[in-house]
């Protein structure tokens, strides 16, 4: 018989066979568990009555973790749950995962009348029984320590230590009553590969006694069975709170990975479900910022929502300063931040100065790139697991501004369209680009599919926008070009000048003369590498 991690080195091995049959059977049985259960305070028992729903399940796993702590009775010297033990996949980073745990083997003693070499008959012949001077229940069971060892580094340790104790027949563990029912469930599957049942709060019960014992398949099991229940806010949001050594399990990554991709799927605008997200727990808001799918208006929406939603659960400055450093402004894609949000932040007191002053001026650095090398640093951020370089799926197009004061106040605004964007626009789609300033005055550009003005064709059209309404008006002078793919180099398309006043806009409804299929074929004149690239000038005119 072989043990999981060996399995994993020797994969011809059969490491799952049904030995449910040997289960507490003492002609299949070279030693005695004997498992001592601790008894919780009474009220807890009414409440484990009704643990039956993930909502009771995570406030009663809560409460135990609260109220239990270490037990310090019956500790051992041989460092049997502190000691080096054979590599897993799925428990090379577990930490402190056995603190409520005791293992030990117990000599049985000479006036018995059995050797250490001979099972005690008449301790098996009542497999239960209580002490009640101790408040402690005393199960026993027959097991095979092959099977057991060959499923759990834990046991194989016990069993193969090379100290004396090693080889007595009788094994104690001590466990909470909490546990007694998951720890049961666990020594059934070891034989059996099988869980005698499937609710949620049981099988996360099992998951945390397998991750306790080191039970990788066990893990993987429960995992796949959890994943096939119907998702849920509540579930979700409770596998992502399950303890680190379980969620940093290769296990369990499938597992909490559905649970982020359903959270990112149904808050994927977070302004429809504002309220409701902002009152998610922290591992909720990491999980929704992390995804690219994200649909806000712009990045600067997603800095003053963390803003708010860390304001609201985390009042004290100093508490707020190190979440957002430590966990959630890694989550805020600031190269992708207009300027003068991203001045905003250097004046920000929720935020460490000098983590704003780095951030920023990363930003700017990235901003100031070639689109080719954005597009590379993006790529090989991926590999990293962060997302900073990524663009999420804005409402708002991100757009590169140059601006000058002198001679004139102007500014040279790009924007880049991909062409399964531009797909998307027909047949009467638009899409607008972040907005960017000019003498103090907001402005916007919009991509248009329309009609040509004798309504024979569709096409496409570019417009510029005025964002403040009101009774503001003055000239710009502004000019549309976009890239050739022929000589790579920016092509005047439309000039024109216009009197804005508040929310009125002016374009071209046909910027490139062609109709709609012609603009956008495999072989477009301005496609390259699958992206249009558009450029505004605009000069306020005097």
């Amino acid at each position: 018989m072989q043990s999981d991690y060996a399995a994993s080195t020797c994969p011809n091995l059969e490491t799952d066979s049904d030995f449910g049959f040997a289960f507490n059977d003492s002609n299949f049985s070279d030693r005695v568990l004997r498992i001592e259960v601790v008894h919780d305070d009474d009220d807890k028992g009414e409440e484990d009555a009704t643990c039956n729903s993930l909502a009771n399940w995570a406030r009663y796993r809560k409460r135990i973790k609260k109220e239990n702590a270490p037990d310090e009775v019956m500790q051992l010297e041989e460092e049997i749950l502190s000691s080096h033990m054979p590599d897993t996949e799925d428990c090379a980073t577990c930490e402190s995962q056995y603190e409520d745990t005791v293992a030990m083997v117990e000599e049985i003693p000479s006036s018995s009348g059995t050797t250490p070499d001979r099972l005690d008959e008449d301790a098996m012949q009542d497999s239960e029984f209580c002490n009640m001077d101790c408040g402690i229940q005393v199960k026993t069971i027959h097991i095979s320590s092959a099977i057991l060892a060959a499923k759990s580094p834990f046991f194989y340790k016990l069993f193969s230590n090379g100290m004396r104790e090693s080889e007595e027949r009788h094994v104690t563990l001590r466990i909470q009553a909490s546990e007694e029912a998951a720890l049961m469930d666990l020594l059934n599957f070891m034989y059996s590969n099988t869980l005698p049942t499937a609710t949620p709060s049981s099988l996360l019960d099992v998951l945390m006694a397998a991750d306790k014992f080191q039970v990788a398949s066990c893990m993987r099991y429960c995992c796949l069975l959890l994943r096939g229940l119907p998702m849920t806010c509540e579930s979700a949001l409770l596998y992502l709170d399950l303890p680190s050594s379980v969620i940093m399990a290769d296990a369990v990554q499938p597992l909490t990975d559905a649970a982020k991709r359903f959270l990112a799927v149904r808050y994927k605008d977070i302004t429809k479900f504002q309220e409701e997200v902002l009152n998610l727990p922290l591992s909720g808001i990491e999980a929704l910022l992390s995804s690219d799918d994200l649909q806000v208006a712009s990045e600067d929406v997603v800095y003053d929502f963390i803003l708010r939603w860390s304001r609201m659960h985390y009042p004290r400055i100093e508490e707020r300063r190190e979440i957002l450093t430590s966990r959630l402004a890694c989550l805020i894609r600031f190269p992708y931040m207009t300027c003068r949000k991203l001045k905003k932040i250097l004046m920000c007191n929720d935020i460490d100065p000098a983590y704003a002053s780095k951030v920023v001026l990363d930003a700017l650095f990235f901003k100031a790139e070639t689109p080719h090398r954005q597009r590379f640093l993006a790529s090989e951020e991926a590999h990293t697991g962060y997302s900073c370089f990524v663009e999420r799926a804005y409402k708002y197009r991100p757009v590169k501004v140059l601006e000058f004061e002198l001679p004139r106040s102007q500014c040279v605004v790009y924007l880049d369209l991909k062409k399964e964007e531009c797909d998307h626009l027909f047949p009467s789609g638009r899409v607008y680009s972040q907005a960017f300033h000019l003498g103090g005055q907001g402005f916007f550009l919009s991509a248009h599919c329309n009609m040509d003005q004798q309504s024979s064709f569709h096409c496409f059209g570019l417009f510029l926008g005025m964002q403040e309404k009101g009774s503001i008006s003055f000239t710009v002078d502004y000019e549309f070009s976009a890239r050739s793919k022929s000589t790579e180099e920016f092509v005047s398309k439309y000039k024109g000048h216009y009197t804005f006043t508040g929310g009125k806009a002016v374009g071209y409804r046909n910027l490139f003369g062609v109709p709609w299929s012609q603009f956008i074929a495999e072989d477009s004149l301005y496609f390259i590498n699958g992206v249009l690239h558009l450029k505004a000038e605009l000069t306020i005119k005097l």
